[in-house]
């Protein structure tokens, strides 16, 4: 096990991974930062410390002092909040790439993981079972932000030979920790609410289907990818990952079964532009091919889990 620093531990994906690879590794050798002083209370068993990705100096000085080998770079500005802080969200979703990509190309890392994500895709992408490689025009500040990204990550891996990998994640669901500002995070909330008050007002229109999946999924999607052979991985820039794709509709109907009083209405903003712009559904078939991918959750399932562990 090489020395391990997540950043933007305290987000959504980075608390549950933190947890897993400590589990798996043991606590003291994966390190949390996040750019909140006080250490997270979900965060408290193992070490911690305060970052800030863009300040390149102090995370530069870290890593190479504390002798640090993989980095997952977690630190991102959500698709929803992107769109309010275009130039913040800029800057904070490729500085921070650089700084660590710049270290490994130096030789201070072994191995990078950076998330991306279905905002990759657009308008003019097919929606359905949508293909690794494909048409991708982002509409969204965050969707530039990731294609960029992945364009840089796979130039490292190939100029410099940097062991960067990435996954294009879909939306995730989790009741380990609050929604962070994404576009899908209405199907995170939608399981809060109705426990709160028993209904929900959905910011999408009841049909709009998008890709998800459980958090559980994503975090062992991660950990697999992670633990792959390098020779074995084909895809430089970033594995299409596919979980299961729902509407609005279906999921409320799905919480019903459990708890038949529960109503929802549809209220459509902003975010509804960028629902229509990303896949309906993915094909991971490299995934599935490179590194034996496959989900376990359905909605059933999902369903479940979210209404039983979540504790207001």
């Amino acid at each position: 096990m090489r020395k391990t620093l997540i950043i933007g531990a305290g987000g959504q994906i980075g608390t549950e991974l933190t947890l897993a690879l400590r589990k798996k590794w043991g606590k003291d050798q994966v390190i949390a930062s996040d750019i909140k002083t006080e250490k997270p209370t979900n965060l408290s068993e193992g070490p911690y410390v305060a970052l800030d990705i863009l300040n390149r100096d102090a995370v530069r000085e870290f890593i190479i002092n504390e002798k640090i080998e993989t980095v997952y770079l977690l630190a991102a500005l959500l698709s929803a909040t992107a769109e309010k802080q275009p130039d913040f969200a800029w800057k904070l979703n490729m500085e921070g790439l650089f700084t660590i990509l710049d270290l490994a190309k130096e030789g201070y890392l072994k191995q990078i993981f950076w998330p991306s994500s279905i905002a990759v895709f657009g308008p003019t992408t097919p929606r359905d079972h949508t293909p690794q490689f494909t048409v991708m025009e982002p509409s969204t500040v965050y969707g530039i932000s990731k294609q960029a990204g992945e364009r840089w990550c796979e130039y490292y891996n190939q100029r410099y030979q940097v062991d960067v990998r990435s996954l294009r994640y879909p939306g995730l669901i989790s009741y380990k920790s609050p929604p962070g500002g994404g576009t899908t995070d209405y199907a995170v909330d939608i399981f809060y609410q109705a426990k709160k008050s028993g209904s929900y007002e959905c910011f999408l229109s009841e049909d709009t289907a998008l890709p998800m999946m459980f958090m559980d999924d994503a975090i062992r999607a991660t950990i697999e990818l992670m633990e792959a052979p390098r020779e074995q991985l084909r895809i430089k820039s970033s594995y299409n990952l596919g979980g299961i794709s729902f509407t609005p509709k279906e999921i409320a109907a799905s919480i019903q079964e459990h708890m038949p009083e529960f109503t929802i209405r549809y209220a459509p903003d902003f975010r509804q532009a960028i629902a229509d712009s990303w896949p309906k559904s993915i094909d991971d078939s490299y995934a599935q091919s490179d590194w034996n991918w496959k989900s376990e959750y359905n909605l059933s399932d999902l369903t479940q889990e979210m209404l039983e562990n979540i504790d207001l």
